[in-house]
């Protein structure tokens, strides 16, 4: 029997990107959408499952709003049980749940509930008087979207993702992190997921309704995101028919790692979506039907001491961008979007890997993107 203790150890050992992007990004084409030519989704989804340590894929194009392909390959359970996944399966899609807290921390600045230099010491005194977070009266709520806080990760061994009997409040995750010695100075990019448990906390303040509850008033149900939500309780899971993912422990065996504790996820990565809302989010986003430029900028522009994302496009001759992705011990997924919004490709992917394998399948991702947009030169 596998060891909790040893199966957090293994949870714990991806630090702060844990359930951060785990995809090199190359960048995809751009092309006039009215006449995209696709290469075969369902193709893509069997090359990727093929290529090893993936249990079960699934993918969705839109063009213009509109489904224009669909693949699903591998199973929801390892070894081929549980039957395929339907491409419109819910999944979880890790770390692109920060965009979605983001964006509605920035539309109660719009409205002129906050504003992005407020202290986090004036929005939330309790974590300066109980020491939960170091530098408080220092640190703005630009500093918490654009993660250049210096504060750490909550992600250590007294936090157990795999354990759901236990709920987690934000204090005892933002106590967790407190432990940890600062990983740079304020104002400088370093990736920690206890930024957004704060963010979270500040809207929940400020709005007084909990953060499932303002993501689905803002942005889930003003975009027709029916199947999408914020799991709140520690053993609430994906609803309806879903890939599991596993990881490896250190005896060699595999865990299943479908049930995550969502009190340990929240605004940081516990948002569960499928391919059509996450891609409806990723459209209204980019055109700017969310967020007015100036503040869409702070999430998009890259802060002090953040790499720009690389330039060139995935086939020759066409502009680039850069994807959304998530992950975590289990899955990687992964939603591409156009510069101007018309065009998405969401993918999910759960697998059975250690942290180094689970990498290797997000560059994996990469390469069904080349064979969807990009079929002639996947031939090539």
């Amino acid at each position: 029997m596998v060891s909790r203790q040893s199966a957090v150890a293994r949870v714990v050992s991806a630090g702060c990107a844990a359930l951060a992007l785990s995809v090199s990004a190359p960048a995809i084409a751009s092309t006039d959408n009215a006449s995209v030519k696709l290469g075969d989704v369902q193709k893509a989804m069997e090359a990727l499952v093929k290529t090893g340590h993936v249990v079960g894929a699934i993918g969705e194009v839109y063009v213009n709003g509109k489904r224009a392909g669909k693949g699903s390959a591998g199973s929801q359970l390892l070894d081929g049980d549980g039957g395929a996944i339907p491409s419109t399966a819910r999944y979880r899609i890790g770390s692109q749940s920060k965009n979605m807290t983001a964006t509605a921390a920035l539309q109660l600045v719009r409205s002129g509930k906050l504003k992005l230099d407020d202290k986090l010491s004036e929005l939330l005194p309790e974590v300066a008087e109980k020491d939960l977070v170091e530098r408080a009266d220092e640190i703005t709520v630009r500093d918490l979207i654009q993660q250049t806080s210096g504060i750490p990760d909550f992600l250590t061994p007294d936090i157990d993702p795999l354990d759901t009997t236990i709920t987690y409040r934000p204090a005892d995750l933002l106590a967790a992190s407190r432990k940890r010695q600062r990983p740079s100075e304020i104002g400088t990019f370093n990736y920690s997921n206890t930024n957004y448990i704060l963010v979270g906390m500040i809207i929940e303040k400020l709005t007084g309704h909990s953060l499932a509850t303002e993501l689905k008033r803002r942005i889930f149900t003003p975009l027709g995101m029916r199947d999408t939500y914020l799991p709140v309780k520690a053993a609430e899971g994906i609803k309806g028919p879903h890939g599991h993912g596993y990881m490896v422990d250190e005896t060699g065996k595999l865990l299943d790692v479908d049930k995550l504790n969502a009190t340990t996820m929240l605004g940081a990565g516990g948002v569960i979506s499928t391919a059509h809302d996450i891609s409806a989010f990723e459209r209204a986003f980019v055109q700017g039907r969310l967020l007015p430029d100036s503040l869409q900028k702070v999430i998009t522009d890259p802060a002090p001491g953040q790499q720009p994302p690389p330039k060139g496009g995935l086939c020759e001759g066409n502009p680039s961008f850069q994807p959304r992705g998530g992950s975590a011990p289990g899955f990687v997924a992964v939603t591409y979007t156009s510069p101007d919004g018309k065009l998405q490709f969401a993918v999910s992917v759960t697998v059975a890997a250690d942290d180094a394998e689970r990498g290797a399948v997000g560059r994996r991702v990469d390469q069904a993107l080349v064979s969807v947009f990009c079929p002639a030169s996947a031939a090539g």
